[in-house]
């Protein structure tokens, strides 16, 4: 069985050691695939655990020198194609989880938890492993919870606890990386305590006061100077001690040939102090008068700035979490139930658990102020909910009886007592925090040169410093007028030395490594804030090619709220009351299961022309006046089935035209001729395979709709739509929001719209297809686009499909122009980080070399060291500069672009742009007269 197992890994620096995670974890057998996250310090593995279990995962890991822990290990869906009917029978979604299992002694003791696990309704399997104290559970989430799984382990008499599951705290303390700002600012400080005395007594004090400088000629035994000594003791803790992680990260990085910056560290700072150590010893030995020539200050400063670097690097790389932070934050620890969810009376008795352990079915009590700690529906109180840190919405919901609770919102003043439909992992805060740390985790096509040059780096950073040092030794003996640096009172060798330390120092991976991570990071994080969810570093690189955009109509570009116009019977179902109500009580008998928003209409209408409300339709249509069989869905053209009225069977068929044709129906030839004229959506209806009668409806186009069109257009986006509307009605809505008419697909199934798909992307290879979409009949298509964007007011099925899910309630269709912006400047930001990375490394490693030594200028090991330090936590700043980006000022809160202000489209040539965008010269006023584009300004 394949499973994804998630650990955190403590001890990464750079893209090096990233890249010798995926190595070594991809040579275990058994494991299929890897993704290392530097910034989340998280490692995903899929791997079957009947082969390689997640321990002997984690042993792989550490084993590379670095710390890992299991976070999670999770059973993988079997992937399935999306069907055109709806009668699929669902399997049961098992999943795996580990229990600590305290306080067994013996076989037996394990054998009992057993027996108690395997009695639980909805477990699968159970094993008790003794030796690890520890309990595997594959379970059904739908029958059983995780706190059932640990009451049953409690009534054996033993304790339990989830190991896996760390608590929020700990992680947005990983996040946030206290412990290692606190560890390095500590390194910074001890580190500049010694080394500051140091460059005192070699550089400041032969400098300024060099007459007074008594500890230079100052002798304890002749060889062994006074400042030497002085400058020994300050630097060897801080070489052996302070720097210790640097040469322990070191070895373990050659032990498995994957070299990091740790290695030039260790290699330049050592080499210093071994040369300094040897030259006294010289000194010491020959008993001379002269001082020798040491670079103690050199070792202990290039540490110093190191450690002070990782400090401000660190402190960076926990602000580009912080949106990340914040959504953990959301959930509260501890959550309020009512001990019977079937006594919820004002008295009833109260239970406070951990916010893990609340399952699907408690009634949770929401009391003013307090954070929802699980998805559910609204059973008693009214209120108001605090969305925004969730949604995006910035206005508070109005909550009453019925309305959907959403995990990590925030009470308003009311009391409300809701029942959990979704929690743990399954609600939509968990799935928003999981898509953000896939998102971070899962690597950008563009990283992979950054991870080509860092595997490549270290050695041949360590060539060129042994080139600098030969080539500078011989040249300096060579040349009848060598470079002046030769001409200072420092021998040649030293100064060879120190053009070799400074190449080693001077070279950072460590940039090129961050540049992609760290703005994705902050990118998706900002995201997430925004309503936005981008599903991973390639999604976010392709979305900025998209050529073209697809549109789904009904409640896509439309609200998806459709109401009856319109509906006509034939004479034998108008000639009496009882005939016209009994058609009216079939047809929603048909309807009453369907999601589809046409179904939900005609089930309204149903109910108001019966005069019933939804409760009395459901209890009448369920009971045994009505019974249905045979039932059977086609996406995107209608319903059959048989419905049983007492003892006469009635055989429905509920559909368009076309659902009438391929079920040999015969239609009549004025319902024909006002199918192809209307724009309204006409729905036959058949019984006893004989026409019954149409039902017209209508749906609202999203007040967004046109500016969207148009801002994609600006965009240099072509627009299309789909759907299973007739024509007129396709065209209608395609007229209203400027798309093309030759753009315009209509009547098509669900395997159709992924067969369009597809006809496009064979049509121009070079095109980036992207689609739009809501429901179950759009997945097929979503997951065949190149990018699929899925509303999050859609289905969960639509929603796993697409790359890209757009949260906002209020300016959903306005997000998807807001969705490619965002992406186009996250990825901006990564070449901007990449490119300054590289000219770094191409301009301070040759001017390290001594390129510009004719010229007069050099670069010492201690300025090397600093500009190293620099350079990381420069291309974290400039990730974190993503920060400042705000929804364009086109998208107001109507959708509308602004004219008002002076953000105006058209595009500029810079030197990230894939291909030139023209502006569009026929730009069209909408009905109601709210847009003109022109104009310039960057997007």
């Amino acid at each position: 069985m394949t499973v994804t197992s998630v650990f955190a890994v403590q001890g990464m620096t750079c893209g090096a050691c990233t890249a010798a995670i995926n190595s070594a974890v991809e040579g275990v057998p058994g494991v299929k695939s890897v993704a290392v996250s530097l910034i989340t310090e998280r490692a995903s593995v899929v791997h079957d655990v009947e082969v390689v279990s997640p321990e002997e995962v984690r042993e792989a890991i550490d084993d590379c020198g670095f710390t890992a822990h299991l976070f999670s290990s999770q059973a993988d869906e079997p992937a399935s194609e999306v069907s055109d009917t709806a009668d699929i029978a669902t399997k049961p979604r098992l999943e795996i989880i580990y229990i600590k299992v305290f306080g067994m002694t013996c076989s037996n003791c394990s054998t009992t938890v057993e027996r108690a696990l395997r009695s639980v309704p909805g477990v699968h399997e159970a094993l008790v492993a003794l030796a690890t104290e520890e309990a595997k559970v594959k379970y059904d989430p739908s029958q059983v919870g995780v706190r059932d799984l640990i009451d049953a382990i409690n009534d054996t008499g033993f304790d339990a606890l989830l190991p896996d599951m760390m608590d929020n705290t700990t992680q947005i303390q990983s996040l946030a990386r206290t412990k290692e700002i606190q560890n390095w600012r500590r390194a910074a400080l001890h580190a500049s305590c010694l080394a500051i005395p140091i460059f005192i007594l070699n550089m400041v004090l032969p400098f300024w006061f060099g007459k007074y400088d008594f500890g230079r000629w100052t002798f304890i035994i002749p060889g062994l100077h006074v400042r030497e000594l002085l400058s020994f003791a300050l630097a060897t803790p801080v070489q052996f001690i302070i720097g210790k992680r640097f040469f322990v990260s070191a070895y373990r990085s050659l032990k498995h040939g994957s070299p990091t910056m740790d290695v030039l560290v260790s290699l330049s700072t050592f080499t210093a102090y071994v040369f300094s150590c040897f030259s006294m010893l010289v000194s010491i030995a020959t008993a001379s008068d002269m001082p020798p020539h040491t670079v103690f200050e050199t070792s202990a400063m290039i540490i110093a700035y190191i450690t002070y670097g990782k400090y401000l690097e660190n402190r960076a790389k926990g602000q580009t979490s912080a949106a990340l932070s914040r959504l953990l934050s959301l959930t509260p620890s501890m959550a309020t139930i009512y001990a019977d969810p079937k006594n919820i009376a004002v008295n009833a008795a109260e239970r406070e658990i951990p916010s893990e352990l609340i399952q699907a079915g408690d009634i949770a009590i929401l009391r003013p102020g307090a954070k929802a700690p699980a998805d559910g529906i609204v059973v008693t109180g009214d209120s108001y909910m605090d969305e925004s840190l969730v949604t995006g919405e910035p206005m508070p919901v109005e909550k009453h009886v019925g309305s959907a609770i959403i995990g990590g919102t925030i009470n308003g003043v009311g009391r409300l007592d809701f029942r959990v439909t979704r929690a743990g992992k399954d609600t939509q805060l968990s799935q928003i925090v999981k898509l953000v740390q896939d998102a971070q985790t899962t690597r950008a096509p563009i990283q992979r040169f950054a991870d080509l040059v860092a595997g490549k780096f270290v050695p041949i950073v360590i060539v060129l410093a042994v080139v600098t040092f030969i080539v500078w030794m011989v040249l300096s003996h060579a040349l009848s007028t060598p470079p002046d640096i030769f001409k200072s009172s420092e021998s040649k060798f030293m100064v060879c030395l120190k053009l070799c330390i400074s190449v080693i120092v001077v070279a950072c991976p460590c940039a090129l490594g961050l540049s992609t991570p760290t703005a994705v990071m902050v990118g998706t994080g900002i995201g997430a804030q925004n309503g936005i969810l981008i599903k991973g570093g390639p999604v976010l690189e392709q979305a900025t090619l998209i050529t073209k955009m697809v549109f789904d109509k009904t409640g896509t570009l439309t609200i998806g709220k459709m109401s009856v116009l319109s509906h006509s019977k034939t004479p034998l179902w108008e000639s009496s009351a009882y005939r016209q109500k009994l058609w009216w009580r079939i047809v929603r008998a048909v309807e009453c299961g369907s999601e589809h928003p046409i179904g939900k209409a005609i089930v309204a209408e149903a109910n108001l022309v019966l005069g019933e409300n939804d409760s009395e339709s459901t209890s009448k249509d369920q009971n045994d006046e009505f019974q249905m069989s045979d039932y059977k869905a086609v996406m995107g053209r209608g319903i059959r089935a048989i419905v049983r009225h007492g003892t006469e069977p009635y055989t429905v068929t509920v559909g368009n035209v076309q659902f009438m044709t391929d079920n040999d129906i015969d239609v009549p030839s004025s319902v024909l001729k006002a199918s192809t004229e209307t724009t309204a959506t006409d729905i036959c209806v058949a019984i006893q395979r004989t026409f019954a009668g149409t039902i017209s409806l209508n749906d609202i186009i999203r007040k967004d709709a046109r500016g969207t069109i148009l801002a994609l257009e600006k965009m240099g986006i072509n627009v299309a739509m789909v759907t299973g509307d007739q024509r007129p009605s396709a065209l209608r809505v395609a007229r209203e929001v400027g798309i093309p008419e030759s753009e315009v697909w209509s009547g098509v199934t669900p395997s159709e719209k992924q067969d369009i798909i597809r006809a496009m992307q064979i049509e121009s290879p070079d095109a980036v297809i992207a689609m739009v979409g809501d429901g179950i009949n759009d997945s097929p298509a979503l997951a065949t686009a190149h990018i699929g964007l899925a509303m999050a007011t859609g289905t969960d099925v639509a929603i796993e499909a697409a790359d890209i899910v757009l949260m906002r309630p209020d300016t959903l269709l306005m997000d998807v122009a807001v969705s490619l912006s965002l992406c186009r400047a996250i990825f901006n930001r990564i070449k901007t980080n990449l490119i300054w990375a590289t000219i770094y490394n191409f301009v301070m490693i040759p001017f390290a070399m001594g390129v510009f030594l004719p010229l007069g200028w050099s670069l010492p090991p201690m300025a090397a060291g600093g500009a190293m330090a620099l350079s990381s936590v420069s291309v974290v700043a400039s990730s974190l500069a993503l920060k400042r980006w705000k929804r364009p000022r086109w998208a107001t809160e109507e959708g509308r672009l602004d004219l008002d202000s002076s953000s105006r489209f058209s595009y500029r040539w810079n030197f990230f742009s894939r291909r030139p965008v023209t502006d569009i010269a026929d730009s069209r006023l909408s009905p109601n007269g709210y847009i003109q584009l022109s104009g310039s300004e960057t997007v």
